[in-house]
C-alpha cells in the first residue's frame, strides 16, 4: 500500500494499482456463442412480453 502524510500529519492511503492489459478480440467460435446467447435472450424476452400481454 502506498501511504503519504500531509503537513498536518493526516495519512492518505492509496490502493495498489493493478497491472493493465488489453482485451483480445474474440475468436470465431466465441463470436458464434455470443450470437446464440443473444438470440436465446431475445427469444426469452419476447416470450415474456407476449405472456404479459396475454395475461393482462
Amino acid at each position: 500500500m502506498y501511504t503519504t502524510t500531509n503537513e498536518d500529519g493526516i495519512l492518505n492511503n492509496y490502493a495498489a494499482e493493478p497491472k493493465m492489459y488489453y482485451a483480445e478480440y474474440p475468436a470465431i467460435l466465441e463470436q458464434r456463442k455470443y450470437v446464440l446467447q443473444s438470440l436465446f435472450a431475445t427469444l426469452i424476452v419476447t416470450a415474456l412480453v407476449l405472456v404479459s400481454f396475454s395475461v393482462s
